[in-house]
């Protein structure tokens, strides 16, 4: 994205008679404008965007195994007709080459496949499908191993096929007019984002594994990410499927329109159903006018009560404009900081909350304007102590790092309870307040870190164990604080998974809390579609669940 012009300056407001003045803006990539009730002055930034996030690697904490005698049997009869199809370049056959598709990741469980196909084109991929359906070998396709349920990862008895959607990567069409493309399932989804650009557009689906999950992945995961409080979560930006059917069979249905009232919505079914239903080979994805102007914003807080008034404020004040508003405890912080050396404290004071916001807009809106008056106005409320608003890239990314790092930073902890849970906005505060009364009686050894898109309801609400816990006893706590928390979320009428999906990590939670119509409705879906049980088993729901 181009620069857009310089500014003439920044602001200033003085909290004493709150008058309005004009003064020149820092000079540097580094320069920031600060925020703070006590010296009551506040700035605004100019308008950038900050770059893709950086790329996430699967975490390698178990070693695969090797295919069972059986399971060998069976493969020397499906690999050479795999071969034959696929070619050399398309077959992985040798337990050394699996290492790479055993894990997501997360880290939390390692698999081994029987084979890795690699299909470069759809009709490889449906050829694939019918030849495991003849030999009755199940087929679990996988993306960029960004998951963290274990949805993708193949089973440790060597039974299963991965069907790696990596090269199926072509970009087939970008229409500028209907604001639509349609890419392959292997595509990278920073790849996407940067073709849209290319053509002025913007494809909103953003999180911090961008530079290497693929668009499959998120629609079959139904992908949320820091946008979803303005353009929805990755069904909600869905035109259109190609979906290889259990079968083999392949659906077309990657008409490109906004409007299509024809009957039963057939591509529903394939979103969010991590594989279980069918095979997304590609999508037909909406586009929006790409933002000229973005406004990046770090805010300190008193409370969780008011970030989330903060939040409602925002909500009336920039109304759609507003894309992101994440919250972070200190403790969130803190952990970054020590993750990641190279990042700086956000704010001149520490607060015990911050929230980082994001704003963007198009054409003729003046966001700079519009900021500068909701900061204003929250200043003479009294409802932020401290604030940052970022002048340059280089300070939007290094306040967006600080979110992101946050997760390698429990990942580097090691084994650690994740969670990704929603409830209704209203009740977040509340939530928070609960879970960590619920902690400090019940695991006070365990250290909560709580955070989150809470402008959707969506709360990472994490454990990390004390240091020096033997295996089971980390493991006994783990489970514990899940139940807990859990617990929580059904009296608060929430979610235990907000954009993670269920795969084979949250599937006996799930399971657990589905009503007999909730089953039947499932099987009749999961018969209809898969009656042998090959696509992605003990994944959501299977046809021998009681």
């Amino acid at each position: 994205m181009p620069r857009p012009p310089a500014r003439d300056g920044g602001s200033v407001f003085l909290a004493s008679g709150f008058l309005l003045a004009r003064r020149p803006a820092p000079a540097g990539p580094g320069a920031s404008l600060l925020l703070n009730s006590g010296t009551s002055s506040y700035c605004w930034t100019s308008d950038f965007r900050p770059e893709p996030r950086r790329r996430h690697v699967p975490r390698r904490l178990a070693t695969p195994g090797s295919p069972g005698r059986a399971n060998l049997h069976i493969a020397g009869h499906l690999i050479p007709r795999l071969r034959d199809l696929l070619g050399a370049q398309g077959l992985l056959d040798e337990p050394a080459q699996f290492a790479r598709y055993a894990q997501d990741w997360s880290g939390d469980l390692a698999g081994c496949p029987l084979a890795v196909a690699r299909p470069a084109t759809v009709e490889e991929v449906a050829g694939v499908v019918r030849l495991c359906a003849e030999a009755k070998v199940p087929v679990v396709p996988q993306g960029g191993h960004t998951g963290l349920v274990g949805g993708a990862v193949p089973s440790p008895e060597g039974e299963e096929l991965v069907l790696s959607l990596e090269r199926l990567d072509r970009l087939r069409a970008i229409d500028p007019v209907n604001f639509s493309m349609v890419a392959e399932a292997g595509c990278v989804l920073a790849t996407l984002h940067r073709a849209a650009a290319g053509h002025d557009l913007h494809l909103p689906l953003s999180l911090g594994a961008q530079g290497s999950c693929q668009i499959g992945g998120n629609v079959a995961t139904n992908a949320g990410g820091v946008n979803v409080l303005r353009y929805g979560m990755a069904r909600d930006l869905v035109l259109g499927l190609e979906v290889v059917l259990p079968d083999g069979r392949v659906w077309n249905g990657l008409r490109s329109l906004r409007k299509n009232n024809t009957g039963y919505d057939l591509k529903q079914l394939f979103i969010g159903s991590e594989g279980t239903l069918g095979i997304v080979t590609a999508v037909a994805l909406k586009l929006f006018p790409r933002p000229t102007q973005v406004q990046t914003v770090m805010l300190g807080l008193a409370s969780v009560e008011a970030a989330m008034a903060l939040y409602a404020a925002a909500r009336r004040d920039l109304s759609d404009l507003l894309s992101a508003f994440e919250l972070m405890p200190r403790r969130c912080i803190e952990l970054a900081l020590a993750a990641s050396p190279a990042l700086r404290e956000p704010l001149a004071a520490p607060a015990p909350v911050y929230v980082l916001m994001e704003a963007s807009a198009s054409g003729l809106v003046d966001l700079a304007a519009l900021m500068e008056q909701f900061l204003a106005a929250c200043l003479e409320r009294g409802s932020v102590l401290d604030g940052s608003v970022a002048m340059s890239e280089a300070q939007a990314r290094g306040f967006w790092r600080l979110r992101e790092d946050l997760v390698e930073a429990q990942h580097r902890h090691g084994r650690h309870l994740r969670t990704d849970v929603s409830v209704p906005i209203s009740d977040l505060a509340t939530f928070m307040a609960a879970a960590d009364d619920a902690m400090a009686q019940h695991l006070p050894a365990a250290l909560p870190v709580a955070y989150g898109h809470v402008g959707d309801g969506n709360l990472h609400y994490n454990l990390l164990p004390p240091r020096g816990l033997d295996p089971a006893a980390c493991e006994a706590l783990l489970h514990q604080g899940e139940e807990l928390i859990f617990a929580l979320v059904d009296r608060f009428g929430g979610s235990i998974s907000a954009e993670h999906g269920i795969g084979r990590v949250k599937r006996a939670p799930f399971l657990r809390r589905l009503g007999a119509v909730d089953r039947d409705l499932l099987r009749a879906i999961k018969s209809g579609l898969d009656p042998a049980g090959r696509m992605s088993p003990g994944r959501i729901f299977t046809l021998d669940e009681s």
